[in-house]
């Protein structure tokens, strides 16, 4: 066998081997996924809340109203999506419109209840009317991750001073949420 002829044998026989069976492989392709680019920072909507209350035997009117805030800082969340933290303002009206009651909340208010990551990333929702007690005007307050349903669960009192006490709220509220049972006739003497 000349060199031509060894050569086209093993030409050969290597084209017939490569044109067999696909080599078969155990690799996973995966397409790879785009995270999304954050926007233009995201405002909360504003909202203005007022309600007639009763307290100490006198007529108030609540008015809490929540803005964004160009001056303080934003908050990011894991994306890179920057948020406007909001202010809210509460106010507590005596019968004749004069003031018994103003001040304007941050989250700087409730830092003392947060933990770090709440304090980095996230924002006061929002405070709304809950109840009177006794001395007090009891508001639900809320510092949430921004576009979640993870929040902390504050309570904020107003005393008939004026004094304001903030707390985290670890209580659930279970009060009216559910009928009281009524007793079954059907079921006596059982």
């Amino acid at each position: 066998m000349n060199r031509l002829q060894l050569t086209a044998v093993v030409l050969t026989a290597l084209v017939v081997t490569s044109c067999g069976k696909k080599k078969q492989t155990n690799d996973i392709i995966v397409p790879t996924v785009e995270t999304p680019k954050p926007q233009t920072p995201v405002r909360m909507q504003p909202y203005d809340q007022t309600n007639d209350v009763q307290w100490l035997g006198k007529e108030y009117q609540v008015a809490i109203n929540r803005v964004s805030s160009d001056s303080l800082p934003m908050v990011k969340d894991e994306t890179g999506q920057q948020f406007f933290d909001n202010r809210i303002t509460v106010r507590i009206l005596r019968s004749d419109g004069s003031v018994f009651f103003k001040r304007v909340f941050t989250k700087a208010d409730f830092v003392a209840q947060l933990d770090d990551d709440y304090r980095k990333t996230g924002i006061l929702e929002g405070i709304v009317f809950d109840k009177t007690d006794g001395n007090n005007i009891i508001f639900a307050g809320s510092v949430s991750h921004p576009q979640t349903d993870e929040y902390i669960p504050l309570v904020v009192s107003v005393s008939n001073f004026g004094e304001v006490s903030i707390r985290r709220d670890d209580q659930m509220d279970t009060s009216g949420s559910l009928p009281a049972e009524e007793p079954n006739p059907d079921d006596e003497g059982v």
